[in-house]
């Protein structure tokens, strides 16, 4: 969940009061927040050394879909009504002198569709920046870029000098060699190919590169005098950068997604309206479509829901009145409606609050403000008893005679690289078994791993100070695509098992192998006994994760049902054999990637196939 940093002092006089930490602690608990850092006394502490330091701050961890509360703004803004010291404001479009045909207005071009396709906007008049009203107006924008807008891929927002550009606006995609601009901080007018060069570089820019980068054009918004207003979503211009003495702003947000367009062009112009010279007023402005038809934006206009008072008391114990209810809403910054002679609560839903969409979402709401810790304690109408899954009882077999066996269990991630699971064990990648994270944040969390030996034996790399011998398992779950599921992906429960010592120790694993089987009550049966129903046996394996000559498959002959007896007599055991896992010695350029010194054997086996099937 994002966390925002707000001024300590700034906060407490928009409340109205000079809190504790305790006590601001507790009202963030109440209100379903965390706050989790009082800097004061760092600050101090700095102050103390004659250090340079900065107002105190203090550090809130928000909701993901609370967008209204990143920024100081929106954050006293909802604690104030839910304390009941103000009431929710009506945001309201205001049109210029002229009505709709003075509106600012933006025409869309149709080559915007291959690249960023959405676009929306906002103006703000007679706005009274100070500078920390500046520094908050610029965090929201990048809190929103980095949650709801996923680091600019989904949305992204320009925000301009209205005064120093002319409507109309016209939001264009052209060859990046045809856009020229000076960009923001820059004295030079360069191309949208060279800027792509340019911010290689740049900390911050360099990671927004991509999402162009390879687009046949590129997005870029002219003012009426061909002033480029800005190149989204990488930069704004420096014609039109936004100042402490700036009046009027125009907010521009281009976007690939209708839902989060709609909600940042919202919150980012509801959330600083209060800085109007009519404080939550605010001037729309008219987009032209490709095809001719006009859209006026933003869209403030509350949404209405119906929640029942029967419902909302089933699910909280409580026995409130419909007009108690909605005096709870009431303080959530929501615009109910109830009538004494009816169940049903008619609630206006404001546009800073997109994470309400059911009746349940009004229930929560009226839990937090009734208070959590104030709900009463009964007990549930159904008796349950619970119980651990058939698979979890089967695994704590193998756990408890393996840890009895002096082994010890390690809990790696499930996420790993591309390389670790496939390159680093010698194993190909076929492209339909593993599950790939679609825009992985870092290298080392690419795929959901399909073995659970990369794992363990990054916990031997790191644990290799160690006395020898390592002897290291794990029983955990692998994910492998799987076409026929509904989610297009299934869990495997495994096993697995590290050996590292001075000595390869095949032997030691070939034991593990044994003493799970035998405590599974699998008897060990040779691959040509054919009078045997049911059993395991190994034969020698090609894995290229394991030295040649000295690796293992593990088979596995399930039993067979009357039906199956039937049909055994027209077929041989081997045809439902089942491999179920390998061991062996691992091949030493597989350790060499794990920087491993020592020789290693290792076991994994599926134990899915030794649940019993039910009837």
């Amino acid at each position: 969940m994002p966390t925002i940093a707000v001024d300590k002092a700034d906060l407490f006089e928009r409340l109205g009061k000079q809190y504790t930490t305790e006590e601001f602690d507790r009202l963030c608990f109440d209100y379903g927040l965390e706050l989790d850092e009082d800097t004061t006394e760092e600050v101090e502490e700095a102050i103390k050394k004659g250090l340079p330091a900065e107002r105190p701050q203090l550090k809130v961890e928000i909701p993901a879909n609370r967008y209204d509360l990143l920024c100081i703004e929106g954050l006293a803004r909802a604690l104030n009504i839910f304390l009941g010291k103000a009431e929710a404001p009506q945001y309201k479009l205001v049109y210029p002198p002229g009505g709709e045909d003075n509106l600012v207005t933006v025409h869309v071009h149709p080559e915007t569709r291959r690249v960023r396709p959405l676009f929306a906007c906002a103006v703000l008049r007679n706005l009274k920046f100070t500078p920390r009203s500046y520094a908050s107006f610029i965090d929201l924008q990048d809190k929103l870029h980095q949650n709801i807008g996923r680091r600019r891929w989904l949305v992204s927002i320009g925000t301009h000098d209205l005064d120093t550009i002319e409507s109309p606006f016209r939001y264009e995609a052209r060859d990046p060699e045809l856009i020229k601009f000076v960009p923001l901080t820059k004295k030079e007018a360069y191309t949208a190919k060279e800027l792509m060069t340019i911010y290689e570089s740049d900390k911050h820019l360099s990671k927004y590169l991509s999402i162009i980068r390879d687009a046949p054009v590129y997005p870029i918004i002219y003012d009426k005098q061909d002033h480029v207003l800005s190149f989204p979503p990488i930069i704004n211009s420096e014609h039109s950068k936004i100042t402490l003495n700036t009046r009027n702003v125009f907010i521009d947000v281009t976007a690939t997604d209708d839902t989060k367009l709609q909600i940042v062009v919202n919150i980012v112009a509801t959330m600083f309206s209060e800085y109007c010279e009519e404080p939550f007023t605010i001037e729309p402005c008219k987009i032209i479509f490709p095809d001719g038809s006009t859209r006026i934006s933003p869209d403030i206009a509350p949404r209405t829901i119906a929640a029942r008072a029967s419902y909302i008391n089933s699910c909280t114990s409580l026995s409130l009145s419909p007009t108690s209810i909605a005096q709870l809403i009431t303080r959530m910054s929501l615009t109910p409606t109830a009538s004494p002679t009816s169940d049903e609560i008619t609630i206006a839903i404001p546009c800073t609050r997109p994470d309400i969409f059911h009746e349940v979402d009004v229930i929560e709401d009226v839990a937090v403000a009734y208070g959590f810790n104030n709900l009463p304690d009964i007990f549930p109408q159904t008796s349950t008893v619970a119980q651990p899954l058939a698979i979890s009882r089967l695994v704590d077999v193998i756990r408890r005679e393996w840890a009895m066996a002096g082994w010890v269990e390690g809990l790696p991630l499930i996420l790993c690289s591309h390389e670790e699971n496939f390159t680093f064990m010698n194993r190909p990648d076929p492209g339909h078994l593993a599950v790939k994270i679609a825009n992985p944040k870092t290298l080392e969390f690419q795929v959901v791993r399909t073995s659970l030996l990369p794992g363990l034996l990054k916990t031997v790399r790191e644990n290799r100070s160690h006395p020898l011998p390592i002897r290291l398992f794990e029983l955990s779950d692998v994910v492998f695509k799987d076409s026929t599921k509904e989610r297009q992906a299934r869990n495997e429960r495994h096993a697995a098992a590290v050996w590292c010592s001075k000595t390869a120790g095949f032997e030691v694993v070939h034991g593990m192998l044994d003493r799970a089987m035998k405590m599974l009550e699998v008897p060990r049966i040779g691959k040509a006994d054919k009078e045997k129903e049911r059993g395991y046996y190994i034969v020698e394996g090609d894995d290229p994760a394991y030295f040649s000559g000295r690796a293992a498959t593990i088979y596995y002959r399930p039993p067979t049902s009357t039906l199956d007896n039937i049909k055994e007599v027209f077929s041989s055991h081997a045809s439902r054999d089942t491999a179920i896992g390998s061991l062996g010695v691992l091949h030493p350029t597989v350790l060499a990637n794990f920087e491993i010194t020592y020789p290693c054997s290792a076991l994994e086996f599926n134990v899915e196939v030794f649940l019993k099937k039910r009837a």
